[in-house]
């Protein structure tokens, strides 16, 4: 079996004597979505933080590619093939789309921080970016201000950025957040086509959205795991029934 582009080896993060994330252990593989959810509190986003460098734990370990990464930055970690979205869409809003996406090719450019050479002719930049943009479904919103697009929009761009930078492992953190039915829809369509090409940490809310793109659960409460299993033995079990679903076990 392939081996796992990322993994969280008993990883911790304390604030005070808050552990937001206690001892977690996962790992992400290529091709396959890991989903985390649990309720607000839990940890999720910390654990996300913690994986992209935007955080440093307290203990334990980030290895990619069986590197140990552990305490990286997030610009360092960023150009080792980690790409990361956030819970509030986080773009140029005064750029258009294609600024956008091509600002995110163009960090990868050998030469990204030549203040005197036009930025436009950067050929392998504009090839990323265009291929982020088709990846992302934005081809046709390339010319538009990415301020007055549809939130919808907006957080597919942030994934199209995101592919921009050439990652491995793609960290979402709540991608759905906010979105009606249809954009939803076009989000979920979006995460399944990227599937197969990248190793992707989903944390998210929207169960219908889970359990329709995961191939595997974790469940945390309190900033532990509670469990870990595919998303059909998630659904069966009783601990997750009562600390999360609603239900009782």
């Amino acid at each position: 079996m392939t081996d796992a582009v990322m993994s969280a080896r008993m990883l911790t993060r304390r604030f005070g004597g808050l552990a937001a994330v206690d001892q977690v252990s996962l790992d992400l593989w290529p091709g396959r979505i890991h989903a985390v959810i649990g309720p607000n509190g839990a940890g999720k986003s910390t654990l996300a933080n913690l994986l992209s460098g935007d955080l440093a734990p307290t203990s334990g370990q980030v290895l990619l590619h069986g590197k140990d990464v552990t305490g990286w930055t997030p610009d360092k970690l960023s150009r080792a093939g980690v790409g990361r979205s956030y819970q509030k869409t986080n773009i140029f809003g005064a750029f258009s789309v294609w600024e956008n996406v091509r600002l995110a090719a163009q960090s990868r450019a050998p030469h990204a921080f030549r203040w005197f050479a036009r930025a436009d002719r950067l050929a392998s930049s504009r090839e990323r970016a265009e291929q982020a943009l088709e990846l992302a479904g934005l081809t046709k919103q390339r010319d538009a201000m990415a301020g007055a697009a549809s939130h919808g929009e907006q957080r597919q761009l942030e994934i199209a950025m995101a592919l921009a930078t050439g990652p491995r492992v793609l960290v979402l953190d709540e991608p759905l957040a906010g979105m009606g039915m249809a954009e939803a829809e076009r989000m979920v369509q979006l995460l399944l086509r990227l599937k197969c090409d990248y190793a992707t940490m989903l944390v998210e809310h929207d169960m219908d959205a889970v359990f329709a793109l995961a191939d595997r659960l974790t469940v945390m409460v309190n900033g532990r795991v509670i469990a870990s299993a595919s998303p059909a033995e998630i659904r069966a079990d009783s601990k997750v029934q009562a600390a999360y679903l609603g239900e009782e076990p």
